[in-house]
């Protein structure tokens, strides 16, 4: 029977999963450290380049400064920083040297692992990002597998790319990423020992998500199969869409003979925390998934199926929800295949969207689908279907992108920007808005603690104050309740 380790994905994977990265904030962040780093994770699944533009987008806060107060609150349980390719907060591909110098600030500012996980399993492009990474200082680089299923995703397709990723000094662990929550038992065991078998030693680790129900009995194959390290979510930000939630897993784990190396009581804390905060923000909690067959024809993560839904009910169209659906896994097939993750997902769904209300299938194309076709976004696992990129490259609009400008060099955004801005100011105002950047709260300003009880003390302090003097008041609990007249 194995040991196991877990990493814990509630402050990256669930805030994004369930609350739309919007969950948490500095203060949030910091006040559940000292319990993080005492549970004894192999890892702190933290941040990607997107939520530091939410930070500074929607919170005000510097996300630089979120880092450095982690790291330091973490002195014994690494930071993980998640890269999706060569982009950082914009859609726009960075430059190599761009991307070299978001690595090393990164490390400066305390991230010690970063995941590698490029949503075309491009493997040319994961071995760059993992060689200028351990050139930033980084300690623990981790090569993903992105599973996904299509006829061109076979285990022979992740045992190549597992064999080449492993070859690398650059890279010291690999694992599989199923942001889809698609992994079934059978597929399982075959994939994983088809992986094993080409990464030489190196560890294998897994993470899954639970949107059909699948992800827990894939995590218990993997341990009996020599995965080493299970990624998980805590309380409110595990199940539904997320990744499972730890304690679930160790029950598990524990019941087939299997040891996790981790403070049980800590992790306990760590769930609470997240479900309180939940309750006191009025965010969703995760729930266990059933098991849908339909999902298999879209595979949009669970995210992406609320925007759909949402945005055929704002224009009436609510009756076409089957067809965009059907139409979606056409339009992946005609595309090449993507991995229906950020930004494929978006793509995909947008254009099945146009092919289904528009007067017939391609009539137009998002600027992002024609960028794709342009080779902004990586090469396809298969050419674009010929009808399809004959008709893209004779828009119009092909033309325009074709021709427009790519981010500038470095020198050149020094140059623009300012010479003697910071490494961090200089990356942001590269890729966000100045009046956003402008907006940031400067260091020490954002609060550094969160409290969830005081929060909803807090609530329910300024509702009894807003009413008119004399009013009824009424406050209910489990096991409590006080009525003043």
């Amino acid at each position: 029977m194995a040991t196991l380790r877990l990493v814990e994905t509630s402050l990256r994977d669930g805030n994004q999963s369930l609350w739309a990265a919007l969950g948490v904030d500095t203060a949030s962040t910091l006040s559940i450290a000292p319990v993080l780093d005492r549970a004894g994770y192999k890892a702190i699944d933290f941040t990607t380049s997107t939520h530091m533009g939410v930070a500074v987008r929607y919170k005000q806060e510097d996300p630089w400064e979120r880092i450095r107060l982690m790291a330091e609150a973490m002195p014994n349980t690494p930071l993980q920083f998640l890269s999706t390719g060569f982009r950082f907060i914009a859609w726009e591909t960075a430059s190599p040297e761009f991307m070299a110098l978001a690595y090393k600030t990164l490390v400066k500012n305390g991230m010690r692992r970063f995941a590698l996980a490029d949503p075309m399993n491009d493997i040319a492009g994961n071995l760059a990002g993992a060689r200028m990474a351990k050139a930033g200082g980084a300690d623990y680089v981790v090569g993903a597998l992105v599973y996904t299923i299509s006829p061109i995703h076979d285990d022979a397709h992740y045992a190549a790319r597992a064999r080449a990723l492993a070859a690398s000094p650059d890279v010291d662990a690999l694992y599989i990423k199923d942001p889809g929550g698609l992994l079934t038992s059978t597929r399982a065991r075959t994939l994983i020992p088809a992986v094993m078998a080409e990464i030489g030693g190196k560890p294998l680790e897994l993470h899954a998500h639970c949107t059909i129900g699948l992800a827990d009995q894939a995590y218990l194959d993997g341990a009996e199969l020599g995965v080493e390290t299970l990624q998980c979510a805590s309380g409110a930000a595990a199940d539904g869409t997320s990744n499972p939630p730890a304690l679930r897993v160790i029950a598990n784990l524990e019941a087939l003979g299997h040891s996790v190396d981790i403070d049980q009581e800590a992790v306990a804390e760590v769930s609470r925390y997240f479900t309180a905060l939940a309750e006191a923000e009025g965010l969703p909690a995760g729930k266990p998934q059933a098991f849908d067959a339909a999902y298999y024809r879209h595979q949009l993560p669970g995210g992406m199926v609320g925007t759909m839904r949402r945005h055929l009910g704002e224009q009436r169209l609510s009756h076409l929800e089957g067809q965009v659906i059907e139409e979606i896994g056409r339009v992946r097939e005609e595309l090449g295949w993507p991995i229906v993750m950020t930004p494929f997902s978006q793509m995909v769904l947008t254009q099945a969207v146009m092919n289904v209300t528009g007067k017939e299938r391609y009539a137009m194309f998002p600027d992002e689908v024609v960028r794709y076709a342009l080779g902004r976004f990586g090469r396809p696992n298969v050419p674009i279907a010929d009808h399809v990129m004959d008709r893209i490259m004779a828009s119009p609009r092909a033309k325009e992108l074709a021709a427009e400008p790519g981010m500038a060099e470095l020198p050149e955004l020094r140059r623009r920007l300012g010479p003697h801005l910071s490494d961090e100011e200089l990356i942001l105002r590269a890729v966000m808005p100045a009046e956003q950047v402008d907006a940031m709260q400067p260091p020490g300003a954002a609060p550094r603690r969160y409290d969830p009880e005081a929060r909803q003390a807090m609530a329910v302090l300024r509702e009894m104050l807003s009413r008119p003097a004399g009013s009824p008041i009424s406050v209910s609990r489990p096991g409590f309740k006080l009525e003043l007249a």
